[in-house]
């Protein structure tokens, strides 16, 4: 397995449409940056926003997930709560190809301000919206800037191609379009 370098991604995302939009360049200028990177692509954030709240004194539970668990935001300016996190979904829409893996961490800038992104990795034929788990680890309130990077994909290029991939097995996130809450395959 090896990792992919950013003309390899320029040209996945021109040749397989693997990344749209797409940005060639690394955008900084007044932003948090986005855009290739030397190993990787630096997602950025939509403007769609569940923030958790505990409000109902309800219970996440993945199994049997509360909608009252959040509020819904749209804006340019996400405050997330102290202790507290958001769901968001990327503005790029992925096609992941069948002998890539990718692992996605967060940005520096964030991580400095206790901002914690999680996203499971994209794995081989998996294609959509990724949904973010963002994380506020302070005692204070933090502000996500939508349109702007959030965190960074590397790519992993296998030897040969997995037998079985996310669209064999029908995977239960393929396609997504907006935030995707946890859901689980019925019987």
């Amino acid at each position: 397995m090896s990792i992919k370098p950013d003309h390899w991604i320029e040209k996945m995302a021109r040749d397989h449409h693997m990344i749209e939009p797409f940005e060639a360049g690394q955008v900084k200028e007044g932003v948090i940056s986005y855009g290739v990177s030397s190993y990787g692509y630096d997602i950025r954030v939509a403007d769609e926003f569940k923030i958790f709240t505990n409000v109902n004194n309800t219970v996440v539970d993945p199994k049997h997930f509360d909608n009252r668990s959040f509020v819904e935001f749209k804006g340019d300016v996400c405050t997330i709560p102290p202790n507290s996190f958001a769901l968001a979904r990327t503005v790029e829409y992925f096609r992941i190809p069948r002998n890539i893996l990718t692992i996605c961490v967060g940005k520096s800038t964030y991580a400095r301000c206790g901002i914690i992104v999680n996203v499971t990795p994209f794995e081989p034929e998996w294609e959509g919206f990724v949904t973010l788990e963002i994380s506020n680890t302070t005692p204070l309130p933090a502000r996500i800037y939508a349109n702007e990077g959030i965190a960074q994909v590397v790519f992993f290029q296998a030897d040969e191609e997995c037998r079985t991939s996310y669209a064999d097995k029908k995977g239960k996130y393929q396609r997504q379009k907006g935030i995707t809450l946890p859901k689980i395959d019925e019987k």
